[in-house]
């Protein structure tokens, strides 16, 4: 055995000696023109007709050896070299076993230019930020970033400008990440020029205060434009002036600056032509603004009647004379630091023509009114704010004062059920507050906390009604001359806490305690002037003197998981409450004190990177106000007299949310749907007691409970066949509540349900078109009374735009109202506009052409249905009218 394996082995010796001695290699050395070696080159050897039969790469040193194939023709055979930067080499082999050198020289190679060409529009993610493309996604015609960011995927606009992100409402809209307006975006969206925004951010999470940032869970979800560069580096201007027939003019100078330490928005806004400057001013998150404070202000008391606005854009019926000054102006200081200065100056002279007819159902009769009204309102709004911000890793200070003034006057011509009567009304407002905030991180990094709120209000009101409204009710049936309502409710408040934050891990603690006070006092009298001019109350009932002082202290504890797929929030606060009111007049001196928990959590579970699931419960205690209690009378339109024969209104609050949120965004495909459930338990109803002249209500000691149950649904899908943006929503909402009406308990199931669909698509870029519809249907009825009362109503609108050329653009749009009541006649409205703009590319000149409301529709008429009322307004609107523009940029 061991013979045999000495011979195996001689043998595998001789194959292996064998295969050396017939093995053939070429080897050699890589150079560049300085004799520095080439590491990492590529060699190729190649046969006669140029086909690689071996390779290999030089080493660390610039060597190579490569061997021959047994088998390959050693005729013709070639070496050749390449790298990258250097011109590529080959050499004969002219012999097995050889040596051959390489000397590369340098050269430049550039590759060749490769197009990628994509119409379709993209979204792009990164974290909780997505971006939109603007140029992907606007027309030619759209003037402001506002018109783009209505035809955003998942993105939808209300009439008012208020910005919804797959079904939830933004908390602001930023310029180049600077908070310049606050939650008055309409600013930004109706001023800025759409070709001056690169894009549209939607930040989700969005948490403001850079050393809270994944330690405290924000839900807000905030608007990001980026501005181009080359837009960053001089002042930007969209200036129009135009006018009109009949007696039409228009103006909008603007003046804006978008660099990186300053940014403005200015302008100046003046028209007659329906077109609402008012709208710029609006806070969109107002009410959770003053939640957040913690201040129950108090609003207007009075009005002038009682029909409001009709369901219509408000560029359908406004009669307006209007001009508004805005001044937005933000410096960065330093790193970090900004000062910012608000100020806005509205005027305006609206006039309102009307009629109306109401009937209120009741089990044993049916109460009507007839009215016909000639308004006219002339406002002066004046606000201002100055904000001072640091926002740093680990400082934060806010500082904002805001002093607000309005003077309001306001006449009316009125008929109420065949009788004539004048009315004037004065408001003046006088709102004062300065907010401060500190946050500071220490050397453990626990962040701690300092607050200051302090607000000053006044707002006396005034109403003089003439001649001789309701002797029979105000004077004993004897004439009299005029009738005078006033009303001011001066009230000081402020809101204090000290607090800290523990930062860990996984979770955030956070702990404060505070206080706040409130102190009012509520004076009015409803008094008569006799033929005699002597003046006298109404009544012994008619007047009111009423101190009111609210004290709190409170303690709050709260915890946050900012994690990347959980992020929770819960709040327990607990708070000690102190009321006092009294009035020597009528006796009254009550107190009242109450330990409050009011809990409330958050929940959302990233299901996936960009779907998620939310949920929310929150309980809450409430305590009436000022104007829950006074028990002398107050006529606060010229057929609604309000007392209070109760004690304070508390009130239970549940509130419970269960949401999912869709998002993929590759196909720009968005889809929400949300639940909710409210609770609410008084232990106060209010009673109504309805004749033909007049309505009284006083409020009644009675437990009164409210259900609500809410659903909604919401979908946006980019398609980009049909390069169109198709959008389609549906709401529900049912109410049961109780009324007294006339002494009778009236309970009420009220069902809302709407209904939308939309579409904005681009042909091409010459045409596009957009279309919107929505269907209400209200349904109202009571076991107490027969009647089943069902409102519908169908609201159509549509557009086109087209471009022939590149500098002819031609637009129009119609809206179609379609409304169905069973009391009533159906009603049927169609509106229409239409534009034709012309623009001199040289001159950096548009001259437009546009015509409102072609049908020269004059009147206008509304229903409305609410419990067991049933409303017929019919309102005089603006007619036919055409405007000439002239637009340029600055």
């Amino acid at each position: 055995m061991r013979q045999v394996y000495k011979f195996g082995a001689v043998c595998i010796f001789c194959m292996l000696c064998s295969a050396i001695a017939f093995s053939q290699v070429v080897k050699g050395t890589v150079t560049d023109s300085l004799g520095k070696v080439i590491s990492y080159a590529s060699v190729n050897l190649k046969s006669g007709d140029n086909l690689i039969i071996a390779y290999t790469s030089t080493d660390d040193k610039g060597n190579f050896t490569l061997q021959i194939p047994a088998g390959a023709d050693k005729n013709g055979l070639k070496l050749e070299v390449n790298c990258v930067g250097f011109a590529r080499q080959a050499k004969a082999v002219s012999g097995a076993n050889a040596v051959y050198n390489f000397k590369l020289s340098q050269a430049i190679n550039q590759l060749q230019t490769v197009t990628i060409k994509d119409k379709n529009p993209r979204l792009r993610v990164h974290g909780d930020t997505t971006d939109y493309k603007v140029s992907e996604f606007s027309s030619p015609q759209d003037r402001v970033i506002g018109d783009v960011i209505k035809k955003l995927p998942g993105i939808d606009v209300a009439k008012d400008g208020k910005i919804s992100y797959n079904g939830k409402a933004i908390s602001g809209v930023y310029i180049g990440g600077d908070n310049l307006l606050d939650d008055k975006y309409n600013i930004a969206t109706n001023t800025i020029p759409q070709g001056v925004v690169d894009k549209v951010q939607v930040m989700e999470n969005h948490q403001p205060v850079k050393m809270l940032r994944d330690k405290v869970v924000s839900e807000d979800v905030a608007l990001n434009l980026t501005i181009k560069k080359d837009a960053k580096l001089q002042l930007v201007g969209q200036e129009t002036v135009g006018a009109g027939l009949p007696d039409k003019y228009y103006a909008d100078l603007n003046a804006m600056m978008f660099k990186d330490k300053y940014k403005a928005i200015n302008y100046i806004k003046a028209n007659n032509t329906s077109n609402d400057v008012a709208g710029d001013l609006v806070s969109h998150n107002l009410s959770g603004y003053l939640s957040r404070l913690d201040n129950d202000k108090p609003g207007t008391v009075l009005s002038l009647g009682t029909a409001g606005d009709p369901d219509l854009p408000r560029n359908r019926y406004l009669f307006n004379q209007s001009a508004l000054l805005n001044l937005n102006n933000l410096v960065k200081l330093k790193k970090d630091v900004q000062l910012k200065a608000n100020l806005s100056y509205l005027y305006d002279n609206q006039k309102q023509n009307y009629s109306r007819f109401s009937e209120y159902y009741l089990p044993t009769d049916t109460i009507r009114y007839a009215e016909v009204q000639n308004n006219r309102r002339r406002p002066d709004i004046l606000h201002s704010q100055l904000t001072v911000n640091v926002n740093r890793d680990k400082y934060y200070l806010n500082n904002s004062f805001i002093a607000d003034y309005s003077r309001n006057t306001g006449y009316s011509a009125l008929n109420t059920n065949g009788t004539p009567v004048n009315q004037v009304f004065k408001d003046n407002l006088m709102d004062l507050s300065n907010e401060f905030s500190l946050m500071k991180t220490s050397k453990s990094n626990k962040i701690f906390e300092f607050y200051s709120y302090l607000n000053r209000s006044t707002e006396p009101e005034n109403r003089v009604i003439e001649p001789n409204l309701n002797p029979e009710i105000f004077n004993n049936g004897v004439a009299y001359k005029q009738l005078t309502q006033t009303v001011d409710i001066p009230t000081w408040f402020t809101n204090n806490y000290v607090g800290f934050k523990i930062p860990g891990n996984y979770f955030t603690q956070s702990y404060k305690a505070g206080f706040s006070l409130q102190s009012q006092k509520l004076k009015s009298e409803l008094s008569l002037t006799q033929s005699n001019n002597s003046i006298n109350a109404v009544s012994d009932s008619s007047v009111n003197n009423l101190n009111w002082q609210r004290r709190k202290a409170y303690a709050e504890a709260g915890f946050d998981i900012p994690g990347d797929k959980l992020k929770l929030n819960a709040t327990l606060p607990l708070n000690l409450q102190q009321i006092s009111y009294k009035d020597s007049y009528y006796s009254l001196d009550k107190s009242l004190t109450r330990l409050y928990f009011n809990p409330r959590v958050s929940v959302k579970y990233q299901t996936s990177v960009e779907n998620y699931i939310s949920l929310a419960y929150n309980f809450r205690n409430d305590i009436g106000n000022i104007q829950d209690v006074y028990n002398g009378y107050i006529l606060k339109n010229y057929r609604s007299l309000y007392a209070n024969n109760a004690d304070l209104a508390e009130r239970k609050t549940q509130n419970a949310m269960l949401g999912f949120n869709y998002r993929k965004a590759i196909t720009l495909f968005f889809f929400s749907v949300n639940a909710g459930y409210t609770h609410m338990n008084a232990n106060n109803i209010a009673s109504s007691i309805l004749t033909n002249n007049i309505q009284q209500r006083i409020v009644l000691p009675f437990d009164n409970n409210i259900d609500s149950w809410t659903g909604n649904a919401y979908i946006s899908k980019y398609s980009f066949g049909l390069r169109t943006t198709f959008s389609a929503g549906v709401s529900v909402q049912t109410t049961k509540l109780n009324q007294i009406q006339n002494n009778i308990i009236l309970p009420y199931n009220t069902v809302s349900t709407t209904y939308s669909i939309g579409a904005d698509t681009k042909v091409s870029d010459k045409v596009n078109f957009s279309y919107e519809a929505n269907y209400d249907q209200i349904t109202s009825n009571s076991s107490a009374v027969a009647t089943k009362s069902k409102f519908e109503r169908l609201i159509q609108q549509g557009s086109v735009n087209y471009a022939p050329l590149s500098n002819l653009f031609f637009s129009a749009s119609a809206d179609h109202y379609y409304t169905h009541q069973q009391q009533a006649n159906d009603l049927k409205y169609i509106f229409a506009d239409a534009s034709m703009r012309y623009k001199f590319n040289k001159l950096k000149l548009d001259v437009e052409l546009s015509a409102q409301n072609l049908f020269n529709t004059k009147t206008y008429s509304a229903l409305f249905l609410s419990a067991n009322t049933f409303t017929n307004s019919s309102y005089t609107i603006p007619g036919r009218f055409l405007l000439a523009k002239v637009m340029f940029n600055l």
